[in-house]
This record gives C-alpha cells, structure tokens and sequence, in this order.
C-alpha cells in the first residue's frame, strides 16, 4: 500500500437494541468535533482484527469476542488519503465508555442523520445500515397474487428487511397495485421496499427506493433521486461499479457471482474475481447469481455486504 494512504481500522458495533456505537472525534485532532465509528491507525505489521482489537481496548475499554469485515472506503481529503477497513462488532465484553475522555453514544441506524461524520464515513453508514441479505420477488402471477403477497408476508416474518419488488409480466395497473401492497406489508415488518421500474414510477407509489438495470445505469451523469430514496443498481462489470459510484448510488448487485439456471449463458465471476472487482469500490456490494444462505460468509470475506437472491430467500 502506498505509504500516503493511512490504513485505519474501524467499527460498526452493535448491541442487542440493534443500536451502533459512535465517538466524537476530539476537536484538535483531524476532522475534529465530528461522529465517527471507533477504530484507529493500524500499527506495523499489524493485521486489521490485531488492530481492531487494539483500538476499541484502548479507546472503549471493550473486548472484541466476534467482528465480521463490513466494507473497505478509500477516502482522498485535501490533506491526506485514509483506507478505512471497517469490521461489525456484533460480541464484546466489557462495558464501553469514552476511555480518552471522548463522548460517546449509542444510536440506532436510522438516527444517523442527526450526526454529522466525515464524508469518508458515509459509505459506511449505508452498509451499518443494510441487513446481509437482499431479497428480489419472483414474478408474480396475474392469476394468483394473494398467495404472492402471502408468501411474501412469510418471508418478512422469517426477519427479510430488504426486499427487490420485481415484475416484467404484469400489465401496468396491476404493476402499480401489486407495488402498493408490497410496500405496506414491508412497512409493517419495518424492512425496505426497493422497486425495480421506473424512477417515475417508484416515486408515485412511494418505494423506499428505485433498482436500476445496468443498462438505465449510464443514462444518467449523477444521482436521479433525494438522499431519502435508496438509489440501488445492477452490476457486470467494473465499468458498472464504477459508474454507479460515480452517480451516489446507495448500494449494488453484482452478477453473476455462480452459475444460475435464470442466466445459463453468463459466465460465473467467482468469488475471488467478485474480490477483485470490489476492492477499489466504496460502496456495498451484494453477490447475486445462485447464491444461498450459505454463501453470506464467503461474500464477506469477499468484501461483499452479503448475497441477493430469489429462490433461496423466498418461502
């Protein structure tokens, strides 16, 4: 790594209340007196979970008893460059408190908003934010979509929080229907709904976001929608990743990552090429293409924020 570059570890911890840990940087120090997630510069031959480790004794006075990586943000301020290397914390021991003298405060992912960080930290504030599954809906049958809703409903009670509204086949009206009781069974199960239609579209139905094919992807030269709206993308190839970061998007797919019997023709990216692809990329990164449950390891340990996937996820 160049030598430019600060190496910094960093966490997302988290409680049972689901609520993240967050400290004050000190006011003399760089990007002082704003909120960020606690960490620290890696030490010399140090490895990220040696230095992790380190820094939330030192700062927090907590020990580390599981973390899992989360994201890597590659951040140029004016005045220096940092890799942030961020892990989720999900057990400790220890009782954390401001060992420095720093405040600290735990906060659920939605109050992130009334904090100000580091603009280096607000990739990570998307991935704090986003469950290791990304659920998309098969298609819906015209004929029969009680039991599609119902269905869905089942999975929203086995704990699904993001959910891919997708439907090629049905007429517009029926499109827009569907969509409004998807978006109401989410709301109730407190999870996302994401639609993959037009941004018009999803708009007028009130997602809580709007899919992009990697197609629809280039038509546009920077971000087509609020800050409130989750902007997401489907992505092949770095070309894609690049562009959707380029236009502020909130999180992506990447596909194929396995051979799938929806795509026979596509060539499988394999996890260690998903890697690859994914390590000069700021922003969180599902795997998608016969993924499984089983998969959610190997995509974090790939880099990824975890899988997408149709068949496995739905009931």
């Amino acid at each position: 790594m160049n030598d430019s570059v600060v190496h910094v570890a960093a966490a997302v911890i988290t409680n049972a209340r689901g609520e993240v840990l967050i400290a004050k940087r000190p006011v003399d120090k760089h990007q002082g007196g704003l909120w960020e997630f606690p960490g620290g510069k890696l030490e010399e031959n140090e490895t990220c979970e040696q230095g992790l480790a380190r820094e939330l004794n030192e700062e927090l006075g907590i020990t580390v008893e599981d973390c899992q990586p989360l994201i890597q943000v590659r951040h140029d301020y004016t005045d220096k460059s940092v890799l942030l290397d961020v892990w989720r914390v999900t057990e400790f021991s220890g009782e954390a408190y401001g060992r420095e003298g720093q405040a600290v405060e735990w906060v659920l992912p939605e109050e992130f908003d009334d904090y100000d960080f580091p603009a280096a930290n607000h990739p990570i504030i998307n991935a704090a934010r986003l469950p290791n599954c990304y659920m998309v809906t098969p298609e819906p049958d015209p004929e029969n979509l009680d039991e599609y809703l119902s269905k869905l409903k089942q999975a929203l009670e086995s704990g699904v929080r993001l959910v891919q509204y997708r439907a090629k086949k049905l007429s517009s009206e029926q499109l827009l229907s569907v969509a409004k009781g998807v978006i109401s069974l989410c709301e109730s199960y407190n999870a996302k709904c994401i639609a993959n239609m037009s941004i018009e579209n999803a708009l007028a139905i009130s997602a809580h976001g709007v899919h992009l094919t990697s197609q629809r992807l280039f038509d546009f030269e920077q971000r087509p929608v609020e800050k409130n709206i989750l902007l997401v993308a489907s992505c092949h190839t770095h070309d894609d990743l690049k562009q959707a970061e380029k236009i502020g998007a909130d999180f992506v797919v990447l596909s194929p990552v396995k051979a799938t019997s929806s795509h026979p023709e596509a060539i499988p990216l394999g996890w260690d090429r998903f890697s690859k692809m994914v390590a000069d990329i700021s922003l969180p990164v599902y795997g998608l293409g016969g993924m499984n449950i089983d998969d959610i390891d190997d995509a974090l340990k790939a880099g990824g924020q975890g899988i997408a996937a149709i068949r496995s996820l739905w009931p």
